[in-house]
Formats: C-alpha cells, sequence, structure tokens
C-alpha cells in the first residue's frame, strides 16, 4: 500500500503517521521531544523516529514511504528545507529536509511550518474543506495564523505570513517576546488568559481552562478576564479581516475548547467591530491537535503529486 510518513514536532512532543493516499491514517504514534537534550539530540530524535515509522511500513505494507513531511515551528525556509530558528527547541540553520532524505533512503521530504501546516489540512480536509479562502488562528502559548488561498496556505516573500498575533492591539500594554508592546497574544492567547485568570482569582495554579469553566458557571470576575480577552481577540482579528477578506474564519488551539464560550462572545465582538467589511463564518478548528500531522502528510503527498505530474508531461 503506497504511503508517505508524516511528522509534527512540537516543544515539548511529537506525533507521526503513517497516511495512505486518500488521506486516512494508517498509523498514529507520539513520544517526547526531548528538548531538554539540547538541540542535536532533538534533530536527531526525529530522524530516528522517521526511521522506525519508515521500517514499520515496511513491514505492514510491503514497501516503503514513498514521501515525508515534516512540520516543525520557528522560522522555516520552506525552499531550502530549512529550520532557520526555534527558541523553544533551542535550535538554528538546520537543513531538516536534507538530513531526513538521507535517513530516509533518499525520498522526497516537504519541510513546513507547524501552523501553515495545520492550516493547510483545516483548510483542505477540516472546518475550512470546500472554502477557497480562510485564515486559521490557533489560540494556544501564543498566537499564529494561516492565510488558505485556493488550497494552499500564502507564506508570504519571506515566510513570515500570518503572524497575526503580533499585530499591536493595545499599544503601551504587556511587553512580547517579539520586542513590542501590545501584541494580540500577549492579551488573547491561552497563556494570557492563564496568566490573567491567575492573578484575578488569587490561584497561581488556574488556567485559562478554569477561568473558561468559572465564566460558565456565572462568576462575574472570570467573565471580565475573558470578555477582555476577547475584545483583544476581535481588535486583531478584524485588522486582519480587512486585509485579507477571508471567507472563513477558523478558530483553534486551547482556548477554542472552550466552544461556545469562547465562540458566542466572539462572533459578537466581531460582529460589532466591521463597517464595511463582510463578515465571514467564524467556525472551530476540526482537527485538533492532528491537524499538523494530517497537514505534513498532505505536503509530502503534494511532493508526489508534483512529481508524478512532471513525469507524465515529459514522458507523455
Amino acid at each position: 500500500m503506497r504511503h508517505v510518513i508524516a511528522l509534527d514536532v512540537g516543544g515539548t512532543g511529537m506525533k507521526a503517521a503513517l497516511v495512505g493516499a486518500d488521506g486516512a491514517l494508517l498509523h498514529e504514534s507520539r513520544r517526547a521531544t526531548g528538548r531538554d537534550r539540547g538541540p542535536e539530540a532533538v534533530v536527531e530524535a526525529i530522524l530516528g523516529f522517521a526511521a522506525e515509522l519508515r521500517a514499520l511500513g515496511e513491514e505492514r505494507y510491503g514497501e516503503s514511504a514513498a514521501a515525508a513531511g515534516l512540520a516543525v515551528p520557528g522560522i522555516v525556509d520552506t525552499a531550502s528545507g530549512v529550520a532557520v530558528y526555534a527558541a523553544n527547541l533551542g535550535w538554528r540553520d538546520v537543513p531538516l529536509r536534507a538530513l531526513l532524505a538521507a535517513r530516509l533512503g533518499g525520498v522526497p521530504v516537504a519541510l513546513g511550518h507547524d501552523v501553515r501546516t495545520g492550516g493547510l489540512a483545516e483548510g483542505r480536509i477540516g472546518a475550512g474543506r470546500g472554502t477557497d479562502r480562510f485564515l486559521f488562528v490557533p489560540l494556544g502559548t501564543g498566537i499564529a495564523g494561516a492565510i488558505g488561498i485556493g488550497g494552499a496556505i500564502e507564506e508570504g516573500a519571506h515566510g513570515c505570513a500570518g503572524e497575526i498575533g503580533h499585530v499591536v492591539v493595545r499599544p503601551g500594554g504587556p511587553e512580547c517576546g517579539c520586542g513590542q508592546r501590545g501584541c494580540m497574544e500577549t492579551l488573547a492567547s491561552a497563556s494570557a488568559v492563564s496568566r490573567a485568570w491567575a492573578a484575578a482569582s488569587g490561584d497561581p495554579e488556574a488556567d485559562a481552562a478554569d477561568c473558561a469553566k468559572a465564566v460558565a458557571s456565572g462568576d462575574g470576575a472570570a467573565a471580565q478576564v475573558w470578555q477582555e480577552a476577547v475584545d483583544a481577540l476581535a481588535d486583531g482579528l478584524v485588522t486582519a479581516l480587512t486585509l485579507l477578506d477571508p471567507r472563513t474564519l477558523i478558530i483553534g488551539g486551547g482556548l477554542a475548547e472552550a466552544g461556545e464560550t469562547l465562540f458566542t462572545p466572539l462572533r459578537a465582538a466581531v460582529e460589532a467591530r466591521v463597517t464595511f467589511q463582510k463578515l465571514p463564518a467564524i467556525v472551530p478548528a476540526a482537527l485538533g491537535d492532528t491537524a499538523g500531522c494530517l497537514g505534513a502528510g498532505l505536503l509530502a503527498w503534494d511532493l508526489l503529486d508534483t512529481s508524478d505530474t512532471l513525469t507524465t508531461e515529459v514522458t507523455g
């Protein structure tokens, strides 16, 4: 059975799969990234994990994987196949595409940015399926975005398109790791809500999920923390809508797990802010934490589809 290897590397864990031609997950596996052992160890863990999946595919399906897709965080140069920088993994200028291809015996390898790769999956087979233009925004430790146009993800001229978390929504606000103040992710990410609710509740262990539960139970202090985050998020999203005019806005990540506790006030806040802009459908992501892995599989299959097309054109 023809299949590809898909890997999604995060700051703490890696998800991997063998993916069939129809997008089906034939095998799934997870393990720790092991970043505490240093960047070189992380790279070796990725390569070793992929090699194990290749061997499993050979044993189970009688043939090696036809290609591999790898999604990683940080700054990624997809054209050259280099993981340029990732603060949470500590690496710089790692030629991951070449290293992985060599470990897998020369098969084609695609390297992608984790959020854009997850957005690719949500757009093609998830909440944005059938939508020609969408914006995927996961609300997690930080906030990023993936701009979907015609079944592909726009990377920008320098691989930085979609960094909506660094739109300044509160000038002079909290300091952001990027060097600015008042970025949307300092106020509306899951980690930002966790910080705000821990302070407001007096419980240093409280997090965003606890805040959402308190909101649902009618806690006034929690409702204020939550609404401030929703307002900051809506301000940033309206800026994105003005620039991109997406048909669908897909919200994912940990904060989206609050369901209508988030989506009901968020839809109202965005609607209250639009003037001439067309209001998109605002929907929850459908693929959860498998989006990155599924997207990596799509990147791998895209490589093969391109190769097959070129071969047909040359020989036909």
